[in-house]
């Protein structure tokens, strides 16, 4: 039998098991959320429904990514976020996504010490929302974005989010103050906003005043990052404990020795975790093993 297994093993050393994921990360506590943003409709993140259009530029820094880390062929696919409706109106709004990734942190400051407002990006996605509140009165809702272009994103960047939200007609805004997205206490100063009845924010961005952001034009400039759930693609090689594109016999004798107790020198956790749940165990050991087993 050992030899009949040292025979499978050898068959299999170049082994490679590409597959993709689907990865999230939570900006807040997305499902539990329980602080509703309460202030001026200026700062409010993503959106307003009081006034027709509205725009926002959120910074997503790496301290926020870090579960991405270590992965490869990253790609930035949902943006979700939440808000409690206590509004009972008709809203129509059609809505265009861009995103980049930058190096900054901040937004930058001017010499006269108006904060300014990115260039929009690449534009990934755009659609209509149709939001019959009424029926949604009193409860809490998502507002989804499903990104229609895959967005490449570098490990270590951060993530800057435009979103642009339009009326198909300048008037059509609610009457009342009831609409309140939930937002993460303590990230100030990570989005901007701008809010106007009847210039869009892309009209702005074309505009010579862009990229000043002061209140006179309508902008909130020390806003908190709303709660978001950020959906993200990306690629791991099953099985390839050590990350030397390969999988065999040798990451099977690496990840018992690490669920033993050892320190590996090169250990990558992503692929290690064959069945991708909460952990790396012993049933991970058993599936590499069938892998290796069953490869050809």
């Amino acid at each position: 039998m050992k030899k009949i297994l040292s025979l499978v093993f050898a068959a299999v050393m170049t082994m490679t098991v590409q597959a993709q994921f689907l990865g999230w990360i939570e900006v807040g506590d997305y499902y539990n959320p329980v602080e509703t943003y309460n202030g001026s409709y200026f700062d409010m993140a993503p959106t307003n429904f009081y006034l027709a259009h509205t725009g926002v530029q959120m910074i997503f820094t790496p301290d926020l990514l870090t579960v991405m880390e270590g992965k490869e062929g990253v790609s930035i696919k949902h943006l979700n976020f939440k808000f409690h409706n206590e509004t009972f109106e008709e809203i129509v709004r059609n809505a265009k996504v861009y995103l980049q990734e930058i190096d900054a942190t901040e937004f930058a400051v001017n010499e006269d010490g108006v904060k300014q407002f990115f260039t929009l990006g690449e534009l990934v996605a755009e659609g209509r929302y149709d939001l019959d509140l009424l029926e949604t009165y009193g409860e809490d809702q998502d507002l989804v974005m499903e990104i229609q272009e895959p967005f490449s994103f570098t490990i270590g960047k951060s993530l800057l989010v435009t979103i642009v939200f339009d009326a198909e007609d300048d008037d059509n805004c609610t009457m009342g103050s009831d609409y309140a997205p939930f937002y993460t206490s303590g990230i100030r100063g990570k989005a901007m906003t701008y809010t106007d009845n009847w210039t869009s924010f892309i009209d702005y961005a074309n505009s010579d005043q862009f990229p000043n952001a002061t209140a006179m034009l309508g902008c909130g400039t020390n806003v908190e990052l709303p709660v978001t759930e950020i959906g993200y693609t990306y690629e791991r090689l099953c099985g390839d404990v050590n990350g030397d594109g390969e999988v065999n016999i040798s990451d099977v004798s690496i990840l018992i020795n690490y669920l033993m107790g050892s320190n590996p020198s090169a250990f990558y956790e992503v692929n290690a975790n064959i069945n991708q749940d909460t952990e790396v165990n012993i049933t991970d050991v058993s599936l590499l093993i069938n892998l290796l087993m069953n490869a050809n």
